[in-house]
């Protein structure tokens, strides 16, 4: 291939700066793999880009990866033996300073011990609240990942959180971190 890219690849390639990272979290929350979360990551983009030199128009790119990450996750689960995600959390460094550490072990415990409770739950509850409130999509473009009507995310995300909710009043936590 020349230097010159065609208009694809370059959307590709702007498309992967932007949303790439945040692709590989998603994932990453579903399967707890990093390696795992890695390929399904490039696969996503794989899939994205042989979708637009079909010549086909993406009208809002990031829900469309976003959903293209979901679907390739929930394949690549449902192709292994019934797949059983690890508890421990995999946090995002935050490319900001951090504060001293004292001030990170009481919030780390915390969002371990949430995130914990949200693997717990079942796969539809679990995928909203990634989506919803980790992720901060909203509720149109929750339904548009999923394959969902805006109901329907509504709903399970009311369920989900009422849920969660008893989860951790069982265990003497609140889910403030959520609301």
């Amino acid at each position: 291939m020349g230097a010159d890219k065609t208009p694809q690849e370059e959307l590709i390639i702007d498309w992967y700066d932007k949303y790439s990272e945040a692709i590989f979290r998603y994932i990453l929350n579903i399967i707890n793999d990093y390696q795992q979360a890695e390929d399904l990551t490039q696969d996503t983009f794989i899939k994205v880009f042989k979708y637009i030199i079909s010549g086909k128009l993406i009208e809002y790119p990031k829900t469309f990866i976003y959903s293209t990450a979901h679907n390739i996750t929930v394949d690549y689960i449902r192709k292994q033996a019934p797949i059983k995600i690890v508890k421990d959390f995999v946090f995002h460094k935050k490319k900001n300073k951090e504060p001293p550490i004292e001030n990170q072990v009481l919030p780390n415990e915390l969002y371990k011990e949430l995130y914990k409770e949200v693997l717990s739950l079942k796969k539809s509850y679990r995928q909203v609240i990634i989506l919803r409130k980790m992720e901060g999509f909203s509720i149109k473009e929750s339904a548009a990942i999923l394959n969902w009507s805006e109901a329907k995310v509504k709903t399970t995300l009311f369920r989900a959180m009422e849920v969660l909710g008893k989860k951790l009043e069982e265990r003497s936590y609140t889910n403030e971190i959520f609301e």
